[in-house]
């Protein structure tokens, strides 16, 4: 067999010559393949699609000439935080793809739709052997898909850079890709859908990323047993897999797979530069080491060259090294020695969902404490958005990224390049950042008119120095204060600036020696 193609493909062309009784060791379960009923009278919308389309070989690429090798000594010593990433604290996260068309619980419905909602499926769609998950393609046009439009809105909503999905768990990918026929930029809208946002959101100033999950793949959409489906069926063998019995950290991706894999995250990075490139928690297991690493080498090597800062990001220990620690809707609880990443949703699911379990959206209130928070111990939020599957973004989600963007627009020198304090906060009301020798004292749920004191700055704060004023950021009335044993004391004046937080800005005289901000 030729080394560049995975096992999949060689069993997919042995099927079409006949040849599959020679593979005992694939043997596919009776019940899971396609009926005949299924293969003698139906044919789908997407084999039209299939017609003609052809991939290059799937070849990993040379690691080039650079300073990071693939071993995690090499990428702990070449390793650093890009500055735009600490710098930026607020992104914007974006899960959409074919799920987001059946729009039924969450993001998951590849999966569920040959388990656990095969019922649900069957009686909206057809059953999974006559309408498979391949199906949803020719009804996927994102019709109303407007990347400068959704570029304006996270400009607008203060982030300083965006991670769409490029391929999700469910093996789609939403790019335009030489290695795979199964591609939004083929079939569906025959639209590159990252490329184009790629340049929308670059032409904002914003940093742009992409979030790859294909390690969850191999495993994710096997069916229950006793299912009829059409993921055996070796027309759709490059799409669907085969799927593999098993969990997604069972270390059971062939060495095949992984290469693929490898191949996949080249092509991406080389095709669109991203300055962060996520992965899910497939990747964390120890077993797929050598192909993780490879691509590290790979991708910083290759950044060097394009001259911008990049960083990989991922969960758990999936890398030991040269990875930002990033966290699943998780916000650390105490201020932490280095920068992290929280990936937290809009609202109750990650991606569009209109029934069982339809989507409920967090306040712009809960969404301005969390980043508040974030901030404050040393963290950046990636704020998770769930557009429909025509392309557009609910009209609750823009009220909140607006809401949270006017809440920036005033606070914003509280936030962006701020760096964390001695503490990060002293009441679950109070956060703390500072900059440029200034300390940002972050009060949410500021009421006008009402007192404040901050216990962490009494009297005698900084030694040998003291308050040299308190101004309220975006406020333009004098703050009077008294520094007393048991802290600053303040009053907001009758009216407030923002809604959800206020920000006192406080800076010090200080002896030659000092620094308020250690």
């Amino acid at each position: 067999m030729h080394p560049s193609l995975p096992l999949y493909r060689w069993i997919s062309l042995l099927c079409a010559f006949g040849l599959c009784a020679s593979l005992p060791a694939v043997t596919v379960p009776p019940e899971l393949m396609p009926t005949a009923e299924s293969a003698a009278n139906h044919t789908s919308p997407i084999d039209q699609e299939m017609v003609g389309l052809t991939h290059k070989p799937i070849v990993p690429l040379a690691i080039p000439d650079g300073p990071v090798q693939p071993t995690w000594d090499s990428l702990k010593a070449n390793y650093k935080i890009p500055d735009w990433f600490v710098n930026g604290k607020f992104g914007i996260y974006i899960h959409w793809g074919l799920y987001s068309l059946a729009a039924y619980h969450n993001e998951w419905y590849s999966k569920y739709m040959y388990t656990t909602f095969s019922d649900y499926q069957t009686k909206t769609y057809g059953p999974p052997n006559i309408f498979g998950y391949k199906d949803f393609i020719p009804l996927f046009k994102a019709e109303k898909y407007d990347p400068v439009a959704w570029a304006d809105l996270f400009k607008k909503a203060g982030a300083k850079y965006v991670v769409p999905v490029v391929e999700h768990h469910d093996g789609f990918a939403m790019y335009d890709s030489d290695l795979t026929i199964w591609c939004a930029s083929k079939m569906g809208p025959k639209r590159d859908l990252i490329g184009e946002l790629a340049k929308a959101v670059k032409d904002q100033g914003l940093a742009f990323g992409v979030s790859n999950h294909r390690m969850e793949h191999h495993t994710f959409m096997y069916p229950k047993a006793g299912l009829a489906n059409d993921q055996f069926d070796p027309k759709y063998a490059e799409f669907y897999g085969p799927p593999v019995p098993g969990s997604m950290n069972d270390d059971n991706a062939s060495p095949a797979f992984q290469t693929e894999w490898l191949a996949r995250m080249q092509e991406i990075a080389d095709k669109y530069h991203p300055q962060m490139f996520i992965f899910d928690n497939g990747v964390n297991t120890r077993a797929y080491d050598d192909v993780k690493l490879k691509f590290a080498a790979y991708y910083y090597n290759q950044a060097a060259k394009w001259g911008i800062p990049v960083s990989i990001d991922t969960k758990s220990s999936a890398y030991l090294a040269g990875s930002i620690q990033d966290y699943e809707n998780r916000v650390q609880a105490t201020l932490q020695p280095t920068p992290w990443q929280v990936e937290y949703p809009i609202g109750s699911v990650w991606g569009y969902s209109e029934a069982n379990n339809p989507i409920a959206y967090k306040s712009a209130a809960n969404l301005v404490s969390t980043l508040v928070t974030v901030v404050s111990r040393n963290g950046s939020l990636l704020l998770n958005i769930s557009p429909r599957g025509d392309g557009s973004i609910p009209q609750e989600q823009q009220d909140r990224l607006l809401a949270v963007g006017q809440w920036l627009g005033v606070n914003g020198e509280a936030i962006y390049g701020t760096r964390p304090w001695a503490i990060s906060e002293e009441s679950n009301s109070i956060h703390f950042t500072t900059k440029d020798g200034a300390l940002y004292v972050i009060i949410n749920n500021a009421q006008a008119g009402s007192d404040v004191t901050v216990q962490s700055l009494p009297k005698g704060y900084p030694s040998g120095g003291s308050i040299a004023k308190v101004e309220l950021v975006g406020g333009s009335d004098k703050m009077d204060f008294t520094q007393e044993a048991d802290g600053l004391h303040t009053k907001l004046p009758a009216t407030l600036p923002s809604q959800f937080a206020s920000v006192l800005k406080v800076t010090f005289t200080l002896p030659s020696s000092a620094s308020a901000t250690k």
